[in-house]
């Protein structure tokens, strides 16, 4: 988001954004997931599937709302506001400019698209050419294809982190990102929700996003190593036409592949307290070091006002207080 996070609890969700003339405005709202109407869709290894594209749908809605923002013109009828630790709802009016409907849905299908391109189609591609290249076989059917595959995958994705990560407004953005993990933890530990606090605790966190996409391609490379020695050769086929018959089969088999992350970023949110669990799931949480930067006290603010909006809805929607249960998200 620009200049904002979002938090979401089970049946809340909030958005805390800091204008350019200093003041926070929060826009909070209740949540339904889609699975609380398709029960089928809260078992185990469908819901991180779920997860995944409702969290998209929310994550664009939320840029959306915070670059429009970025555009509302201060009160011209009162002097320069300071930077406020204060928020304030959302006006109505000042709501215009969000993505809605069919282009909230042509954006989020436009990003879809990129990514299965840049982190499935052209991975595997690579690898079928590479690989005859470097005297490793090409055949889909062998596990050392996927497990180039992930590597190749696993260089594009941290590239391309530490591409954008060059960015200021990213820096930004990452900054923003380690102030919402650092009001997670204050939270989940019961501590009063305040900028002091807030501060001490680290910028990473075991159930971030960051950490689940390295899992995705982690378990990819097993899924697909166990899966495609059951495919045809389709020795018939050119090459490319081949090699993209297999790249669709991929695509519907991402779905599973988040399940199965999702569950285990789950275990390791309930696990990362025990000390052999945190030592192995150590690597895993360096790649945060990329998409997280410190925060200063001002940006804490912000994520501290998304989540007690979110808290403070969660609560009136469920008539009691909410516990640090690693609900919020």
């Amino acid at each position: 988001m620009i200049e904002g996070v979002l938090m979401r609890s089970p049946r809340a969700l909030a958005i805390a954004v800091r204008r350019p003339d200093g003041k926070i405005v929060v826009k909070d709202d209740d949540w339904h997931s889609i699975s609380d109407k398709i029960r089928l869709l809260k078992l185990p290894f469908l819901r991180g599937a779920v997860m995944l594209f409702e969290t998209l749908a929310n994550g664009y809605q939320a840029l959306a709302f915070s670059a429009a923002q970025q555009t509302i013109e201060p009160d011209k009828t009162q002097a320069a506001a300071e930077p406020s630790s204060v928020a304030e709802k959302v006006k109505p009016e000042d709501e215009k400019g969000e993505l809605v409907g069919w282009a909230l849905a042509g954006t989020m299908i436009f990003a879809f698209a990129a990514g299965i391109g840049l982190f499935v189609v052209l991975p595997h591609l690579l690898t079928a050419y590479v690989n005859p290249l470097l005297g490793i076989s090409a055949d889909v059917r062998s596990s050392s294809f996927h497990g180039v595959d992930g590597v190749i995958k696993m260089a594009i994705f941290v590239g391309y982190i530490l591409l954008i990560s060059r960015m200021p407004d990213i820096r930004r953005v990452f900054q923003y990102h380690g102030a919402e993990h650092k009001s997670i933890h204050v939270f989940e530990h019961g501590e009063p929700l305040d900028v002091e606090h807030t501060q001490k605790w680290p910028r990473l966190h075991p159930r971030c996003g960051t950490t689940f996409l390295l899992f995705v391609i982690l378990v990819s490379i097993v899924v697909f190593t166990v899966i495609f020695p059951f495919m045809p050769e389709l020795a018939g086929m050119p090459k490319l036409a081949r090699n993209l018959v297999f790249v669709a089969i991929k695509i519907p088999l991402m779905l599973p592949v988040a399940g199965i992350s999702y569950e285990i970023i789950r275990l390791a949110g309930r696990m990362a307290e025990k000390p052999v669990w945190r030592q192995l799931y150590q690597p895993m949480m360096l790649m945060q070091r990329l998409t997280t930067n410190e925060p200063d006290a001002r940006q804490i603010e912000v994520a501290l006002a998304a989540l007690k909006a979110a808290l403070a809805r969660e609560e009136i929607l469920t008539g009691g207080p909410v516990t640090a249960d690693k609900t919020v998200l």
